[in-house]
C-alpha cells in the first residue's frame, strides 16, 4: 500500500515537473519574439466563437438571478436601490471571471486538448520535429496565447451581459427606473473592483491555457486515450480555477480591499 501511495507520489510529482518545463518552454518563446500572429488570430477566431454565445447566455441569466435575488431580500429591508450595486460588484469581483474561465475550459480548452491529443496519438506532433520543426512554436504557442488574449475579452462580454440581465429584472421586476440604475452602478464600480477581475480573468487564462496545452500535447492511448485525457484537462483546470480565485481573492482584499 505504502509502495503504491509512494509510486503515485512521485509520478505526480513528475508530471507537475514536465508541466512547469512545458510551461517554460512556452514563455522562453514569447520572450524571443517567436510568435507566429496569423496562427495566434485564427486561434483567437476559433475559440471565441467556441464560447462567445453561452458566455453571454450564462452571463446574462445570472446576472438576472442575482438582480431577482436581490430585489426580493433587499425590498425586505428596503433597500432595493442596491440591487445595482449588489449585481456589478458580484459580477466585477468574483462570478465573472470564474464562470467564464470554468466555461472556456469545457468549450475551446476541451477543443484544444482534443486537437493536440489527436496530433500526437497520429504522430502528428512527432512528424514536426523530424522536419525539424518545434512543435511547441507552431502548435502550442498559438493556442496558449489565444487562451490569454480571448478569456479577458470574453470576461468583459459576459460583465457587460451579466449587467444588462441584472438591470432588465431591475426594471421589471423592482420597478426602478433605468437612469436610476445605470447611475447606482457606475457609482458602485471602482477601478480596484474591474482590475481584479480582471488580474483574475487574466491568471485564469495563463492556467487554462497550460493545463490544456500540456494534457493535450502529451496525450497517450489512441482515440480512447484523447477522450481520457480531454476529461483531465477539464477537470484540473476547473480544480486549479476554483483554488487560485481562493488565493488570489485573499491576495486582492489584504491589499487593495
Amino acid at each position: 500500500m505504502m509502495f503504491h501511495l509512494l509510486r503515485n507520489t512521485l509520478r505526480h510529482m513528475r508530471s507537475l515537473g514536465e508541466a512547469i518545463y512545458f510551461l517554460g518552454d512556452i514563455i522562453l518563446l514569447i520572450l524571443k519574439g517567436q510568435v507566429r500572429m496569423t496562427d495566434v488570430l485564427n486561434q483567437m477566431y476559433e475559440q471565441g466563437v467556441q464560447s462567445v454565445v453561452i458566455v453571454m447566455l450564462t452571463s446574462f441569466a445570472t446576472g438576472a438571478v442575482l438582480g431577482l435575488q436581490g430585489s426580493i431580500t433587499l425590498q425586505r429591508f428596503g433597500a432595493k436601490e442596491f440591487i445595482a450595486r449588489l449585481v456589478v460588484l458580484s459580477l466585477l469581483r468574483e462570478m465573472s471571471p470564474v464562470f467564464t474561465a470554468l466555461i472556456f475550459s469545457g468549450k475551446a480548452g476541451a477543443g484544444i486538448t482534443a486537437e493536440l491529443g489527436t496530433m500526437n496519438t497520429n504522430d502528428q506532433i512527432q512528424a514536426t520535429r523530424v522536419m525539424g520543426v518545434d512543435p511547441i512554436k507552431f502548435l502550442v504557442l498559438p493556442r496558449f496565447l489565444a487562451c490569454v488574449l480571448v478569456l479577458p475579452a470574453l470576461v468583459i462580454i459576459s460583465e457587460i451581459m451579466g449587467m444588462l440581465g441584472g438591470y432588465v429584472i431591475a426594471i421589471t421586476q423592482a420597478h426602478m427606473a433605468g437612469a436610476f440604475y445605470i447611475h447606482e452602478t457606475l457609482e458602485a464600480v471602482g477601478y480596484v473592483d474591474f482590475f481584479s477581475g480582471f488580474i483574475k480573468a487574466f491568471v485564469f487564462a495563463i492556467i487554462v491555457g497550460w493545463i490544456c496545452c500540456y494534457q493535450g500535447f502529451f496525450t497517450q492511448g489512441g482515440a480512447t486515450g484523447v477522450g481520457r485525457f480531454t476529461t483531465k484537462a477539464v477537470a484540473y483546470s476547473y480544480i486549479a480555477v476554483i483554488l487560485s480565485n481562493t488565493v488570489l481573492t485573499k491576495i486582492i482584499l489584504t491589499f487593495w480591499g
